[in-house]
């Protein structure tokens, strides 16, 4: 958190803040005002921040938010900072992506295959290898049944777009 009059001044004060409770950070906010080079000063802003895995915050984002979008990374990690980016940082559609989380496959190919097999469809084996998975899992994203998060190589998390 950063001192808007001191650094509306030319002189950088602010304080590094752990994520915990609304009510916390509020007072740490209070104690860097308070300690802040000049008097009186009372407004912050966030200026930076680390460990939201590449989630974004807006630098007047409420403490609530912070909270929130803190205690969902820490939950999902990376993925979940990702599936935020994708929903246009909106937390709740985010959330509810997690609810329809088809797991972690090693590319779109490998999820159309599981799938194909596991709904009972028998391919004879003579046609196995004319079938084009990575085709049909384009399709399922092209198509808007699922859309896809990758976080590293042979790491694509595929979520059904309900």
């Amino acid at each position: 958190m950063a001192c808007l009059a001191a650094y509306n001044n030319g002189c950088l004060h602010g304080r590094w803040i752990d994520a915990t409770t609304p009510d916390e950070i509020m007072g740490q906010v209070r104690a860097m005002l308070a300690a802040s080079p000049l008097p009186g000063a009372e407004e912050w802003a966030i200026h930076d921040y680390e460990g939201f895995e590449g989630a974004s915050l807006s630098e007047y984002a409420s403490f609530e938010t912070v909270c929130a979008l803190a205690d969902f990374i820490s939950e999902h990690g990376r993925l979940g900072a990702k599936v935020h980016r994708h929903y246009d940082d909106d937390l709740e559609q985010a959330r509810a992506a997690f609810d329809d989380y088809a797991g972690e496959y090693r590319s779109i190919a490998e999820f159309a295959e599981e799938l194909t097999r596991e709904c009972g469809t028998e391919i004879p084996a003579s046609l196995q290898y004319y079938i084009d998975w990575d085709a049909m899992g384009r399709d399922m994203a092209l198509n808007g049944d699922i859309f896809t998060v990758e976080t590293g190589f042979d790491q694509v998390h595929i979520f059904w777009s309900r």
